[in-house]
């Protein structure tokens, strides 16, 4: 497959801060892949690269199969790059941006930043000074598609705007990644890489975890198990983890042979039971906690 992404060893090292070390990942075209980490992973470092912002210390990045350091001009003309806070000059209104950026890239966007503001029900004719903070955002979401980039960078895109605007923020990803777009998505709200998201990694402390589609990465880790109608389980219950118990239920993660599950699972009192794949959530604290298969 053709990658739009890819890095080689990619390491950065602050004097005081932790960057990434030897980080290998691939964004395929065509793919909604999310970026995942607690703060502090690694993953605005990551970014900062792509966009040729900061240099590395060793290793390589390239998008589009160019090298970021030599060809960043050209690779930063076809990327739509949404921060997770933006600044902008004082004094404008939206449509100034608007037009500023579009004259920068040397091209006529004006319909589809007409598109994209009424879709996000973001005014035009308003004051960037006067802007709440989620308005600001969607400036940010309109600057990044107007000129219909082929590589979407997202960095915590959706914080700030509110349930409403965050469907209306992904029925135009959706619309963009239909018309051929790929998007990188750096994200902490878990439901959303789970909803949207075909691939996924999750970077610990500058390190790649585990990089895979979501899909696979649902069936490698621990499955959900509920107990109906069971008040107790001993804490040392072999392969359980996190023994929760809430109105007779009884729920735990689980990885290991289900066979003898069902064995031990004789000796305890329930009266139904229920084997689920986990949510986003518990498929990160997997993966993060000790314990959890590394890359």
């Amino acid at each position: 497959m053709e990658a739009v992404i890819k890095t080689h060893q990619l390491t950065k090292r602050y004097r005081r801060a932790r960057g990434i070390t030897d980080l290998d990942i691939t964004v395929n075209k065509g793919d909604i892949y999310g970026f995942i980490g607690s703060n502090g992973a690694g993953k605005s470092t990551t970014i900062r690269v792509l966009l040729g912002l900061i240099y590395t210390n060793a290793g390589r990045a390239e998008v589009f199969g160019l090298d970021v350091r030599r060809h960043k001009r050209e690779i930063l003309s076809d990327i739509g790059y949404i921060p997770s806070e933006a600044s902008y000059y004082p004094g404008m209104r939206v449509s100034d941006a608007l037009k500023m950026a579009s004259q920068f890239r040397r091209r006529d966007c004006a319909l589809e930043a007409r598109r994209v503001c009424g879709a996000l029900s973001l005014d035009m004719n308003r004051k960037i000074d006067e802007l709440s903070f989620g308005n600001k955002k969607k400036l940010a979401i309109a600057l990044a598609l107007q000129h219909k980039p082929p590589l979407l960078i997202l960095d915590e895109a959706t914080s700030g705007l509110d349930p409403l605007v965050q469907k209306a923020f992904w029925d135009l990803i959706m619309d963009r990644h239909r018309a051929g777009a790929t998007v990188f998505l750096s994200s902490h709200v878990l439901s959303e890489v789970q909803q949207h998201c075909t691939r996924a990694a999750i970077i610990r402390e500058g390190k790649l975890v585990v990089e895979d589609s979501v899909e696979a990465l649902s069936r490698s880790a621990a499955k959900r198990v509920t107990l109906r109608g069971c008040d107790y389980l001993p804490e040392d219950f072999p392969g359980a983890l996190n023994i929760t118990n809430i109105n007779h239920n009884t729920s735990f993660l689980f990885r290991g042979d289900y066979k003898k599950l069902m064995r031990d699972l004789q000796a305890v009192e329930f009266s139904d039971l229920s084997i689920t794949e986990p949510d986003m959530e518990e498929i990160f604290l997997h993966f993060y906690e000790k314990g959890g298969e590394q890359k």
